[in-house]
């Protein structure tokens, strides 16, 4: 089952091929914009375009991206490769890669979503992985998330930021910093929503001593399909710490999981009715493709030890190339000090997560909520959510 598999409860996107599908021309333009300027030179800077711009040789998948972009009422510019793509890499609003192309322009920014078709296998998310694609489709059952997607990118102010946190090993302390985030940002008038990304890790309502609280848990929204409504979506989860959260249960009962479909409808709705959705992500391949791919920004959280280091170099590979920070679990007599930790993973460091006392046990009793006020967690929340509550991409 692919990632993105909505229903269609906008426009149709099976309706007709989008008029006038521009192939690729020449550069045009000239030296200046002005009515002196020579027609036919080159412009001197480029000039932003409001069209979406497909790379791919192949006419299935065009023909399926057509139908997409004539749905979101977009303009789309196809070419078959690379150097015909180059001269509206850089100025198209945004690129959509074929599966079919195996790089991308030098220098180039990267492509926002690799498209491919059923039966591309796993092999997708590696190409999008080593293209440095922000997001993967598969058409057709991705046309509706393609869709409002293309949409959205017209109109990027009217969206929170989905930002993702992830361990960079086993036990590096996500769900703690998650919780921290979620409750900091409550207090600081933020309309944030806290998301379960880890279908295996317990139940984050245990975290959170909530698992009596009335509310939808993930398995409820199994069926759910078409766009989800952000109200609706808000007034049925349940509460804790001031803040709304979506979490798998906390008992022993078997789930099957959701559709990734059901997990792409949840995020867009909190992108629409939230500044911040912080998804505590699990590590596992399955869960880091549903969740992380949908997020617009990561924290990976990592503990001051060789071994971790190592692990977190190994998890950026599966991770969407998105803005990516990271924050170091430090404890006294750490053989590793943060700044060589993010030195050797490749990535900025944004914060400590800091050593709190009978953290382990607080959160074991389901009083987390209760260590996020002391002056060190403060810091650490303020440094991440000044990185995670910029504009979404």
């Amino acid at each position: 089952m692919s990632r993105h598999q909505l229903s269609t409860s906008g426009p149709d996107p099976r309706a007709g091929l989008l008029p006038g599908a521009a192939e690729a021309g020449g550069l045009g333009g000239g030296l200046g914009s002005g009515p002196d300027a020579a027609p036919g030179a080159a412009r001197w800077l480029p000039e932003e375009s409001s069209e979406t711009l497909l790379v791919t040789g192949s006419e299935e998948l065009r023909g399926e991206v057509e139908r997409v972009v004539a749905a979101s009422g977009g303009g789309l510019r196809t070419v078959r490769n690379i150097r015909e793509a180059a001269p509206f890499w850089d100025t198209a609003a945004v690129v959509l890669l074929g599966s079919d192309i195996p790089d991308v322009p030098p220098r180039g920014r990267s492509p926002a979503v690799l498209v491919g078709l059923q039966g591309d296998g796993d092999g997708l998310w590696h190409l999008a992985a080593a293209l440095g694609a922000e997001r993967v489709a598969v058409l057709p059952d991705a046309a509706s998330w393609l869709a409002e997607y293309l949409t959205r990118s017209r109109t990027p102010e009217s969206g929170g930021t989905v930002l993702g946190i992830v361990g960079g090993c086993g036990g590096a302390g996500a769900s703690t910093a998650a919780v921290w985030l979620a409750h900091a940002a409550a207090r600081e008038g933020m309309r944030v929503l806290l998301v379960d990304g880890d279908p295996w890790g317990g139940g984050l309502e245990l975290v959170l001593a909530a698992e009596e609280t009335p509310g939808l848990r993930w398995p409820d929204l199994a069926d759910a399909s078409g766009m989800i409504d952000p109200r609706q979506l808000a007034d049925s989860l349940p509460l804790a710490g001031g803040f709304p959260f979506l979490s798998w249960p906390g008992n022993k009962e078997r789930h099957h999981g959701v559709d990734h479909a059901v997990v792409a409808g949840v995020l867009d709705a909190g992108r629409r009715g939230f500044e911040l959705v912080l998804v505590d992500i699990g590590r596992g391949r399955e869960a880091l493709r549903t969740f992380a791919w949908d997020c617009d920004r990561i924290v990976v959280v990592a503990p001051a030890l060789l071994r971790a280091a190592v692990a977190t170099a190994r998890l950026l590979q599966d991770l969407p190339a998105v803005d990516t920070v990271l924050v170091v679990r430090g404890k006294p007599g750490s053989a590793l000090d943060a700044g060589l930790i993010a030195e050797s993973v490749g990535l900025p460091l944004a914060g400590m997560v800091p050593d709190v006392r009978r953290a382990a046990a607080a959160t074991e009793l389901g009083r987390l909520l209760d260590t996020s006020r002391q002056r060190n967690v403060r810091r650490f929340t303020g440094s991440v959510l000044d990185f995670g509550a910029g504009a979404s991409g």
